[in-house]
């Protein structure tokens, strides 16, 4: 079963993958990402991979029969992709090249570009899942990109905001949020020419760091050849200041935010570029839990200081610094 439910009360859709349940426990002794594996060239340096089991497909399958009046299908169209850091198993964001790094952040653009020219995608997705706390079980550096028929809620609300914002002062809420962020000077982590690392006044994770673009784009391929080499070493930055935040390998979901695509609407001026970090420990040895208030009534409880822990951030990018590898 692969389908697309609407949800009645947020006015959502939900992706129902049944098949993905049954996905096998990969060998202890073999990686399909892994040049020898068959599955992935034997020689690359990024990779974009087709996922042998996707949520969204270009060829759905016909929706049960079970829709009513009230409970709508529709058909789990889109596609979903694995991005391969590397061909290294267990190499790690931060001990790869500047110039690896841009290959990866040129390949996303490419990968972004291409799945935008199916009309049918309205929002096209860039993430990363780091780690078995978030329930990663490939260690091999990856990340994702689906190509969903809809606009998610979150990115939805997000443009909503954003669209209120400008209509009440002009101007981009994103911008705003930067300006207000570099004013206070306290939750900024570090900021190089094009962008702008902090821990949001709202954060609902204690470790949950925003990267800015601090020229206003909508969209990843929007970004210069410059910008997209700082990029990569923002986005490598970033997670080594996390590795060295307690000293190991730190889990985390990267989530990039772009503007949709084939809305037929240009949201240029109001939606603006940016990444978010939702890191599950908010200790060394202790997991942040989506609880009831979280998961129940999207009501978030952050259980530290942000101006605080920014301090934390700061000293652990300090620290990551100094053994930094070009």
């Amino acid at each position: 079963m692969a389908e697309l439910r609407y949800h009645p009360l947020t006015k959502d859709w939900v992706m129902i993958a049944s098949h993905r349940q049954g996905r096998p426990q990969m060998p202890k002794d073999w990686c399909p990402f892994c040049p020898g594996s068959g599955k992935v060239p034997e020689d690359y340096d990024v990779y974009k991979y087709d996922n042998d089991f996707p949520a969204l497909s270009q060829n759905p399958p016909k929706p049960d029969d079970v829709e009513t009046e009230l409970y709508k299908t529709a058909e789990s169209y889109g596609k979903c992709e694995v991005i391969l850091y590397s061909p290294g198993h267990t190499t790690t964001v931060p001990e790869l090249s500047d110039d690896h790094m841009e290959k990866l952040v040129n390949l996303w653009c490419e990968r972004f570009s291409e799945l935008s020219k199916d009309e049918k995608i309205k929002y096209v997705y860039i993430f990363e899942n780091r780690g078995e706390a978030v329930g990663v079980t490939m260690p091999h550096p990856h990340g994702q990109i689906y190509g969903y028929p809809f606009v998610p809620k979150k990115l939805q609300l997000e443009l909503d905001s954003a669209r209120e914002h400008r209509g009440e002062t002009g101007k981009c809420l994103f911008c705003d949020m930067l300006d207000n962020e570099l004013k206070a000077n306290v939750r900024i982590i570090f900021r190089n020419e094009h962008f702008t690392v902090f821990l949001p006044f709202f954060t609902e994770y204690p470790y949950g760091v925003y990267i800015f673009s601090n020229r206003h784009v909508s969209t990843i391929t929007q970004l210069t050849p410059q910008e997209r080499r700082s990029l990569a070493v923002t986005i490598k930055d970033t997670v080594g200041m996390l590795d060295s935040l307690f000293d190991y390998k730190f889990p985390y979901m990267m989530c990039m935010h772009n503007a949709p695509v084939n809305t037929g609407e240009d949201v240029s001026e109001d939606y603006h570029f940016h990444i978010e970090f939702f890191p599950p420990m908010r200790s060394a040895d202790k997991i942040k839990f989506n609880a009831s208030s979280e998961t129940g009534a999207w009501a978030h409880c952050n259980p530290t200081c942000p101006e605080q822990t920014s301090e934390e951030l700061r000293q652990a990018y300090a620290r990551y610094m100094k053994k930094r590898v070009d």
